[in-house]
């Protein structure tokens, strides 16, 4: 008797860009010299610090390692490292120009809170 046992993994957990934060993530990019090279993507991550103890951290890096996670979103390459991955797991980056404030933020549904600054989170 053969026994076949399969495991399902969900294959949605990811990390999003919307289509706000991608213009202007492509403008920042422009701006740096870095858009005409494939090999650049945006890095993000998760560091200690801020006032709720963990911040975002958003980069442009054309350096894969071997453990970081890599995602593409509306033809957006996004990576990260895996430890930073558990906190950012189906995290949206944004993008707001508004006035309550300019930046990039994150619509991050792991933290169980976030500081009034957006910029730093607890899980």
């Amino acid at each position: 008797m053969q026994l076949n046992i399969f495991i399902m993994v969900a294959t949605d957990n990811s990390i999003y860009i919307s289509d706000k934060a991608k213009l202007k993530v492509e403008q920042l990019m422009t701006d740096a010299g870095v858009n005409a090279d494939p090999s650049y993507f945006l890095r993000v991550g998760v560091v200690g610090g801020g006032c709720s103890g963990l911040s975002y951290k958003l980069d442009f890096d054309n350096e894969q390692k071997p453990m970081d996670q890599v995602f593409e979103d509306k033809g957006m390459k996004i990576v990260t490292d895996l430890k930073s991955f558990l906190y950012l797991v189906n995290t949206e980056l944004e993008f707001s120009d508004g006035l309550n404030g300019k930046g990039f933020y994150f619509n991050n549904p792991n933290a169980s809170r976030s500081c009034g600054c957006g910029e730093s989170f607890a899980v």
